[in-house]
């Protein structure tokens, strides 16, 4: 049943309000509407939510001639249900019951409250404590786009702006957002929105085009930030992100219903700043998680991040999202890693104080949002109590960063004796509970638990005085539901009763009276616990406004606190796996000694991982051919070099006994490849496509690891191609970019000695008979030949077909194409001169084009003379028997 097809005016009043808020929140939003103590729902979202939820789909009376389809969730457990619905990619809008139903005139009134999203949701059950949660802001205007990300949970807010498609989309990839919003034309630019939700699992959607106005998304950062220009906030020379960034906090204000306080500066970026790492690269080196299994455990952040908060563990995926390329910025943190490792008394006491520190980020976001909790107000007081401590500690270090890390830290010592002084060590987990407030804060509190805990013995002590005072010996003080509290005198003892006695009931044989004092005792002991609770409700809300207006120092004290617990993660790793600084250098050059790499060696037993060395400059050493053996460790080799130089220009040591790194811009790496079916692209166009990316992309400073070019193809296309790439990217004046090329085309080893800047480089094999060793050490020179046929024997391949494939090579190698290989010249493309190439194969029937007709043109000028309306089913069938015998006939090869 859709709302649509309903006659809304034969609904129940609260059936009215609930269609209406329904419109207001949209088709595409699940509303959760609070009725007592569920959440319920209605109509098509009803049907839909029941489903995905598995709950029972029920009906409700709602002055239809049909039940409502309903369904609901019970209030306490609305969280869990809500981040099923998000994990779903779905939207949910939260309306609460704003007034008390005692105290309703009719209908209660309720509001939206929150409308969650994947990138608005704060509920920490669906937040991974390590990562951020993003929800992208895309402006996209063609020639220059903005964007504008933010984490709702942490306050992180950062804007930049690309100049083409393939930028914006290694934007998106670099930071995974959960969520993506944007202007329509983002929507139609021809990007492939299915494949950035497949890729990215993210919620994309648009915004009408108002969010995305250029004056409203000025005045909107203006008025969040109180500034009265946008050089203000920094961002002038970002206009597009200036659009972008307006759009995306007029949508989070919008859903979150809050003024957003933690989000406090917005910081501009700009990504040439950074070395560029596209979304291939990141997945083949296994920055973040595994390829295979999408695990962190055998990633490089499962080495490196040994952090004591999660505000440190999101600092160091910062970095390696974003590699530095200042040699100034990489020395000082080198220098701060160096000092830690020099100073591991110090540096182990700031670990131990930083195990006492929760994630401030998201607490004072929790703080701002109005969620947080009294247990999460001990968290941030214990946090902030380690500070001034930490503080003094790295105070005295020399290293420059540590310094600035150390002036970062405001102690906060004003917040933490506030919520000392004020919350009790184990409060309550419900605010509404009571329960919260320590004694000797507030005095009408302590009246208020006074009465609670004594209301008996103070009118004990009431009735004690009032006998003595009036001298009536059986005056007593009791209780009924209709009248209170009273004092109760016998009809013989009525004489002695005082004037400011006030007669309440007369009965047979006594008279019931009250007096002011008795009243005030009632109203205190009967109302205490209510009026306990709601006034320690109230004094916490006053105590979390005021944190609430310290998030700035709060933030910036977070913020130091996770550099300085990522750079002494750096110390740990470097000390724990004899790691070394690397040197840095601007010529180029790339020099390691006994490089390893540094996942592979953790996951060997015994230290059994085999060192290399890597050396490769502008010069004479800018491409080393790999060959060797599937298994022998040539990717292992390849990797290892791009991780050692990435992990240079993070700031941390590297597995290698001694390392001089030139920095480089961007690092391509094109490692295996596998079928995207998705898209209908095979292996060989995916390579290809990873190829032309790197080609176009690279620069004479990138570093591009290279494996098996050309193999999803034949071999003399695949050899060809692979060939053509080497020259392309040995010529200084086309690419000239530092390479390692793995590969299996023996041939290409011809290259070395014709190309000044190609060296050849192979695994070393020990061969024992018809078994084979692998060293796993790299050494010059190229390896004669592949040992395919050893490595299918040791992967267990049945012996007779080992036999047979030996005849077959022995055979192939009678027809060796290495002359072939020696005639073709060398394209001088230095010179720009054309040089003929030989052909390697005119007719090469495993490539045959299904799509070549020449040969078989008989046979389509019989198909076009066939007149088939004058043919009967049977003719057609023995014709088409007949060509189809043709066919079969002329492509069967002995």
């Amino acid at each position: 049943m859709h709302i649509k097809d309903i006659d809304l005016e034969k609904l129940s009043p609260m059936m009215k309000e609930y269609v209406k808020t329904k419109e207001e929140v949209g088709t595409d939003c699940f509303l959760f509407y609070r009725l007592g103590d569920f959440y319920e729902l209605f109509f098509e979202d009803a049907e839909v939510c029941s489903r995905e939820l598995e709950i029972t789909l029920t009906g409700k009376l709602c002055g239809l001639d049909e039940r409502a389809p309903m369904c609901g969730v019970p209030y306490h457990a609305v969280d869990t249900y809500v981040n099923r619905l998000i994990k779903k990619g779905y939207k949910v809008a939260i309306c609460e019951q704003v007034e008390d139903p005692k105290l309703a005139k009719g209908l209660v009134k309720r509001e939206i409250t929150q409308i969650i999203t994947p990138g608005t949701n704060t509920r920490s059950a669906l937040l991974d404590d390590n990562s951020n949660n993003y929800i992208f802001s895309i402006c996209y205007m063609g020639e220059k786009n903005g964007i504008a990300m933010a984490d709702v949970t942490t306050g992180d807010f950062l804007l930049t702006e690309v100049n083409d498609i393939k930028s914006l989309m290694d934007e998106i990839y670099k930071y995974s957002p959960s969520e993506i919003v944007c202007n329509e034309a983002f929507m139609v630019c021809g990007i492939d929105l299915e494949e950035i939700r497949h890729r990215v699992g993210c919620l994309i959607s648009a915004l009408e085009p108002h969010y995305y106005d250029d004056d409203r998304c000025r005045k909107t950062l203006l008025n969040h930030f109180k500034v009265n220009s946008i050089s203000g906030l920094g961002i002038e020379d970002f206009p597009h992100g200036v659009t972008a960034a307006g759009a995306l906090f007029m949508y989070l204000t919008e859903l979150q219903k809050c003024d957003l306080g933690h989000f406090t500066h917005i910081y501009p970026y700009v990504c040439d700043r950074y070395m560029l790492i596209d979304s291939s690269t990141r997945r083949n080196l296994e920055l973040t998680e595994t390829m295979r299994d999408k695990q962190r455990r055998g990633s490089l952040v499962w080495i490196l991040d040994k952090t004591k908060t999660a505000m440190g563990a999101r600092m160091i995926n910062s970095y390696l999202r974003q590699p530095l390329l200042s040699k100034d910025e990489i020395e000082k943190r080198l220098d701060a890693v160096e000092a830690f490792c020099k100073e591991p008394v110090e540096r182990d006491e700031i670990r131990e104080y930083l195990n006492a520190v929760y994630d401030l980020e998201r607490l004072i976001g929790k703080v701002s949002y109005k969620s947080i909790k009294p247990i999460d107000m001990i968290a941030l007081k214990n946090s902030l109590a380690v500070l001034p401590y930490v503080k003094m500690i790295t105070s005295g270090f020399e290293s420059e960063l540590i310094r600035q890390i150390s002036e970062g830290i405001d102690e906060l010592r004003d917040i933490c004796t506030l919520i000392d002084e004020a919350i009790l060590e184990e409060p309550s987990m419900n605010l509404k509970d009571g329960g919260i407030i320590k004694d000797g804060y507030s005095e009408d509190i302590d009246r208020l638990k006074a009465a609670k805990r004594d209301g008996k013995q103070w009118l004990a002590e009431l009735e004690s005085s009032e006998k003595e005072r009036t001298g009536i010996p059986n005056l007593r003080i009791k209780y009924n539901h209709v009248f209170g509290y009273f004092f109760e005198v016998t009809n013989s003892y009525t004489g002695l009763i005082p004037d400011d006695f006030i007669r309440k009931q007369t009965l047979t044989n006594a008279e019931r009276f009250s007096t002011e004092k008795l009243k005030e005792l009632e109203d205190v002991i009967l109302n205490s616990e209510e009026r306990l609770v709601n006034l320690e409700y109230e004094i916490f809300c006053e105590i979390r406004e005021k944190i609430a207006s310290e998030l700035d120092r709060i933030q910036g004290s977070a913020k130091a606190i996770a550099t300085l617990d990522a750079l002494c993660s750096f110390a740990i790793v470097a000390e724990r796996n004899d790691y070394v600084r690397p040197k840095l250098n601007t010529k180029g050059v790339i020099k390691i000694e006994n490089g390893r790499h540094p996942v592979v060696e953790k996951m060997i037993d015994h230290d059994m991982f085999i060192p290399n060395d890597t050396l490769l400059d502008n010069s004479k050493n800018l491409i080393s051919i790999i060959t060797g053996p599937n298994m022998a460790g040539k990717s292992t080799y390849m990797r290892q070099t791009a991780l050692i130089v990435l992990m240079a220009q993070i700031g941390s040591f590297v597995p290698a006994t001694s390392a001089d790194i030139g920095i480089v811009d961007r690092i391509f790496t094109r490692v295996g490849a596998s079928d995207d079916l998705a898209s209908g692209q095979s292996t060989f166009m995916v390579e290809m496509n990873e190829v032309s990316n790197i080609l176009r992309n690279a620069t004479s400073n990138s570093l591009l690891i290279l494996d098996e070019i050309g193999r999803g193809t034949s071999t003399f296309d695949g050899l060809s191609i692979a060939w053509a790439v080497v020259e392309h990217i040995s010529n200084t004046k086309l690419l000239g970019a530092k390479t390692l090329f793995a590969t299996h085309y023996h041939e290409l080893t011809e290259l070395e000695g014709r190309m000044s800047n190609v060296k050849n480089f192979s695994i070393a094999v020990k061969e024992q008979g018809d078994d084979i060793i692998f060293l796993r050490k790299i050494v010059k020179g190229g390896a004669d030949k592949s040992y395919g046929i050893q490595v299918a024997k040791l992967a267990g391949v049945p012996d007779m077909v080992i036999d047979r494939a030996k005849e077959i090579v022995n055979q192939l190698v009678d027809n060796d194409i290495i002359e072939k290989i020696q005639s073709i010249e060398i394209k001088n493309t230095n010179n720009a001169k054309k040089v003929k190439v030989e052909h390697l194969d005119e007719v090469d029937l495993s490539q045959m084009s299904l799509f070549d007709t020449v040969k078989d043109e008989d046979i389509i000028e019989e198909l076009k003379s066939l007149d088939i309306t004058a043919m009967t089913p049977l003719d057609a069938m023995n014709t088409l028997y007949k060509l189809q015998n043709k066919l079969n006939n002329r492509f069967s090869f002995d």
